[in-house]
């Protein structure tokens, strides 16, 4: 597998990637369940899931079956527009501290995400110590937190993303050619990822790919072209982090052709969902989803032609 760096610089000097690696003081360790975070132990691995907060959204009204999602959605007594979670998980390795996903940032304004570093201080980390970034994907809920303010949040970290996302949220010919729906992104996703981008702090790969020890990126293209989740592997226990294939739990397990607008290519990204769903069922492997109610993990039961959340308790 071969990383490819984005920008003016071509790899990270040796003596940079070594402070990026410097293990610095050990967290603290408080109540797993404390507010904004939540820690559980996979293998070697510390694992915390760290919410961004929740942005309100009318599900339904973007969804290609609207009224079959509104029926899901009444049926599990949830009321509309919901407030859909957006989480996103530290690894910790030990000897590595990779942070999945960086939230919205402040691309949803002052009350709809953003909380990410406030709950990473809450649970023992700053910014400074994130060694790696690595998206599912380029969109303003997963890459928006890598910048605020035009500045860099994690500046020892470099951001690890698959190559076909930059190819296309960050290329201007790519811009001038998309509907005007979607332009938006584009320009956020120059203002975020631009700045590692000129840093020479991000690096491109191909899912499925190695990227760390324990560490896999798994090809789950369709929402976006680059879409992908990591597989995360400690002493035999696994936990997949599948990035947006479920952006509606109370719809899309049982009706998983249902898609969403935010989708790049839609039937790719059903097809996508089908089988990664069937695969979690058989493999029995634990799953954190980035929209599923926080903290977002739990286990996919088969029933019948459809599938089943079983959250983790």
């Amino acid at each position: 597998m071969a990383l490819r760096s984005l920008g003016l610089a071509l790899a990270l000097t040796a003596g940079a990637a070594s402070a990026a690696h410097a293990a610095p003081a050990s967290p603290t360790a408080p109540d797993p369940r404390a507010t904004g975070f939540y820690r559980l132990q996979l293998g070697d691995f510390r694992i915390t899931v760290l919410s961004d907060g929740a942005a309100p959204r009318d599900l339904p009204a973007i969804m290609s079956d609207p009224e079959t999602a509104r029926t899901a959605f009444a049926h599990a007594k949830v009321a509309l527009p919901v407030e859909v979670s957006i989480n996103c998980f530290l690894v910790d390795t030990g000897t590595r501290r990779l942070l999945i996903d960086t939230g919205a940032g402040e691309l949803f304004g002052p009350t709809s995400g953003g909380q990410l570093v406030a709950h990473l201080r809450a649970a023992g980390y700053a910014p400074e110590m994130i060694d790696a970034v690595l998206l599912t994907h380029i969109h303003a809920d997963h890459s928006g937190g890598l910048t605020v303010a035009g500045q860099r949040v994690f500046p020892n970290a470099t951001v690890y993303v698959d190559a076909a996302d930059p190819a296309l949220w960050l290329d201007p010919v790519n811009e001038a050619a998309a509907p005007e729906a979607r332009k938006a992104t584009f320009q956020q996703s120059r203002r975020t990822v631009g700045p590692y981008v000129a840093a020479g702090k991000v690096e491109t790969f191909h899912a499925p790919a190695a990227l760390f020890p324990g560490v896999r990126a798994v090809a789950l293209r369709g929402h976006t072209p680059g879409h992908v989740g990591y597989m995360i592997e400690s002493r035999g226990q696994r936990l997949l982090l599948w990035g947006d294939t479920i952006h509606a739990s109370q719809v899309q397990f049982k009706h998983p052709d249902i898609t969403i607008a935010y989708d790049v290519d839609a039937l790719g990204a059903a097809q996508t969902r089908r089988n990664i769903l069937a695969d979690a069922a058989h493999g029995g492997y634990l799953v954190g989803g980035a929209h599923i109610t926080f903290p977002g993990l739990g286990h996919v039961d088969r029933q019948g032609d459809h599938f089943r959340w079983r959250q983790l308790r």
